[in-house]
Parts: structure tokens; C-alpha cells; sequence
């Protein structure tokens, strides 16, 4: 398969999912990503035991998607940083890196001698790549936050999907929802750095914030609310389109829903009919044109309603199948990791965990030459640490003695 990162060297200094996430899309890639995690520690995401509720690992098994998620196909290097033995180690890394990826406030940036230009001293060349909550400089760049507080409440979207008149504000749905985008984001953008240097255009640095992913992903309402002069009226989702019948969300009999998004009504009322066994409704004088159908919309909506909740969502996927409007499922997450589409291109990846037992995965959604993505495992705590030193040339005298002093695992 095609691995446009071969080749190329990552020190990562991360921990979470925001920023590690870019890490696990370079090495899906192709490129050497070596996690540094603290001799001690670790990453503090593996202290995280239940989301949402639920447990992030089974008792059996070392496979745990909320590390192997944004973990996968990298090396770990258990290393103390702030110990003085640690020091020529990560100067020996970062001289044989392409990129250095980290998402640690400024203030740990400068004590562990890792800011950009630290590293820069080391490396003229290298791409150094930070992720942050809100910005890379100004009163709040070293202001901490994950993508529930900087991406999902700031960066307008819990607002945007709240209804108004709500006792409570609609929490994010899924975790690590801003931070996998915008671990995507900074991977893209590395990806341009790389082509720049190689180009002879210098080594530029990489910035992205989760704020500024969100302000990106929520764009069209946040430059329409500018072009306004203030917020936009809020609006209620549960209310779907009111002037447009077939934009709108249906429940079924069985309590799914069904989205419908068919912004040309006109074009599509007519066979949308025909799928719900009622024809007779295309050559109604209320819905017989695009002007009519959403003049009385509020009509047509109750009518769809009542007929949609007669079949089941089965019964109606089996309806709508090859239909030319645009529609789809509201489906569970259980659901999209069996959907058929993403398992027949190998979206929905297999990897193998430390145990030998295959597992799933969601690949990165870029594919090259069609070819899906080949995943390993996310690495055990420090699982790599003698590995590494010694292709820095370490002996196993120099690997004990660190490790006596605390600065390896």
C-alpha cells in the first residue's frame, strides 16, 4: 500500500486525543511515531477507566480504544523529562526528527525544554507542530482545556443545537468529538509543512486550536451571524425545516428516524411519493410544484409524518433503496461500525491487539490509490524504551543506569 509518511520520524510529546490523534493518522501513514510518556505516568488518558459511563478496556484484554484510537501504530518510550539524565535522549530524538508534535502548555513547554525554539536549537529543520485549547500566544495560551469546554461550549456549537427554552444545555454527544477533527486538522497541516520544507521553502511551524476548529467546522453560521450583526435567532432543531416537506427528520414505528435532505423538492416529490405508496400526493394542488409543496409545507410534513410512522426503519430502507433523494438512518455508533459502506472500503479496519485477538478500529478517513488503511495496535506503556535507546546506540550498562535513576522505564 501507499505510505506517504515512510520515512519520516515523529517525536511525540502528547497526551489525550487531541493532538495524539494527529500522531496515529501520521503513523497510519506511514510514519515513525515515537510516543514519549513519563517513566512514571504514562499518558494520563490511560488513567481513564470509564466514559460516559461505560469501561474503556475489558478485564481481559490490554486493548483499549480510547488509547488504541488515537494511539495505533505508534512506538512508546517511557521517559522522564524533567530528569537531567533524560535530557541528551530527547536531544538525539529530536535531531533525527521530521516533526515534533506536542500539545503541553507553554509553561511545561519552556521548564522541560521543548518550546519552539528549544527544539529549533537542536533541529533548524524540523516541523514543530503544537496544538492548544484557544491560541498559540496572547492572555490565554496557557490556558488548558479539552474539546467539551474549547471546541463543543466556546467554540459555539452547544449553543447552536441547544433549543431555545431548554432548562439545560446539550452536552457533546460522543467523546473526543472536536479533538479527533482536529487531530485531523494538525496531520493535514503537518502534511503541508513537510511538502514546504521538501520544496525548499523552510521548516514553518504548526499551530491549530481546538477553538479554531470549532470556529472552522461551525463557519457558514458564525460568518452569517458577522454579516448580521449579532446572533442568529435560535432555532429548534427538533422542528426540522418548516418551508421544506422533504428536509426534515421522521420517526419511524419502530422509534428510529429517518433524515431526509432533498433541497430540491420539486425534483424529487414526485418519486418520494411513489416510495410511500401515495402517488396521488405528486399531482395534489397543494404539493403539484416546488412553490406549492413548500407553501404548504407545514401540511405535507404532517402527512409524511403519519406515513412514515406506519413502517418500520427496515421495512422503509428497503423502500427508499436506490431511491435518487438524498436521505439516510440515524444510526447508532454501533451501527456505523458495521455500516456497510465504510466495511466495504475498510473504513472499519481490523487490528490486532497485544493478546493476538483481532479487533476493530475506525481508520482515518483518508485513503491513497483507493487502498485501505493497514492499523497496528496503540503500544503498551513504554513498551519500546530499550528498543529505541538502543537504535540511539545505548548499551544495556547506559539503559540500567537510566533506569536507576529514574529518567526510563
Amino acid at each position: 500500500m501507499f505510505l506517504p509518511m515512510q520515512g519520516v520520524r515523529v517525536v511525540e510529546v502528547a497526551q489525550f486525543t487531541f493532538v495524539p490523534s494527529a500522531g496515529a493518522v501520521l503513523a497510519d501513514w506511514g510514519a515513525d511515531v515515537i510516543k514519549i510518556e513519563h517513566a512514571e505516568r504514562g499518558d494520563a488518558q490511560r488513567g481513564l477507566i470509564k466514559v460516559y459511563g461505560r469501561a474503556t478496556a475489558s478485564d481481559d484484554t490490554t486493548f483499549a480504544p480510547i488509547m488504541d484510537g488515537p494511539n495505533r501504530g505508534k512506538r512508546s518510550l517511557g521517559l522522564s523529562l524533567e530528569k537531567p539524565e533524560a535530557v541528551p535522549i530527547l536531544h538525539e530524538l529530536i535531531r533525527g526528527a521530521d516533526v515534533f508534535l506536542t500539545n503541553f502548555l507553554p509553561g511545561a513547554r519552556k521548564r522541560l525544554g521543548i518550546d519552539l525554539d528549544d527544539v529549533r536549537a537542536i533541529n533548524p529543520e524540523i516541523i514543530y507542530a503544537s496544538g492548544t485549547s484557544f491560541a498559540h500566544s496572547g492572555p490565554e495560551a496557557d490556558s488548558g482545556g479539552y474539546d467539551g469546554t474549547a471546541f463543543w461550549a466556546r467554540g459555539g456549537s452547544a449553543d447552536s443545537i441547544t433549543p431555545p427554552g431548554e432548562d439545560h444545555i446539550i452536552q457533546q454527544p460522543v467523546g473526543a468529538f472536536g479533538d479527533n477533527i482536529g487531530g485531523m486538522t494538525i496531520a493535514g497541516g503537518i502534511a503541508a509543512a513537510l511538502l514546504a520544507r521538501s520544496r525548499g521553502l523552510g521548516a514553518p511551524s504548526v499551530d491549530i486550536s481546538l477553538l479554531g476548529v470549532a470556529a472552522w467546522a461551525n463557519q457558514l453560521n458564525v460568518n452569517m451571524a458577522l454579516m448580521a450583526g449579532g446572533p442568529l435567532p435560535k432555532h429548534d432543531p427538533r422542528a426540522g425545516t418548516r418551508t421544506n416537506p422533504l428536509s426534515n427528520m421522521y420517526r419511524t414505528s419502530d422509534d428510529r428516524w429517518l433524515s431526509l435532505v432533498m433541497l430540491q423538492p420539486g425534483r424529487y416529490w414526485p418519486e418520494f411519493t411513489e416510495r410511500i405508496g401515495r402517488p396521488e400526493l405528486a399531482a395534489d394542488p397543494r404539493f403539484d410544484s416546488a412553490a406549492n409543496l413548500m407553501a404548504n409545507a407545514a401540511e405535507a410534513i404532517a402527512i409524511l409524518q403519519e406515513e412514515i410512522g406506519r413502517r418500520t426503519k427496515d421495512e422503509w430502507v428497503k423502500a427508499f433503496d436506490g431511491m435518487e433523494g438524498q436521505w439516510a438512518v440515524a444510526q447508532t455508533t454501533y451501527e456505523v461500525g458495521h455500516d456497510p459502506a465504510l466495511r466495504a472500503i475498510g473504513q472499519i479496519a481490523e487490528v490486532t491487539d497485544a493478546e493476538g485477538n483481532a479487533r476493530r478500529l475506525v481508520a482515518n478517513p483518508v485513503q491513497f490509490d483507493r487502498t485501505p488503511a493497514e492499523l497496528r495496535r496503540g503500544p503498551l506503556f513504554a513498551e519500546h524504551t530499550d528498543d529505541i535507546l538502543r537504535e540511539l546506540g545505548l548499551s544495556d550498562e547506559e539503559l540500567l543506569n537510566l533506569k536507576i535513576a529514574g529518567a526510563i522505564t
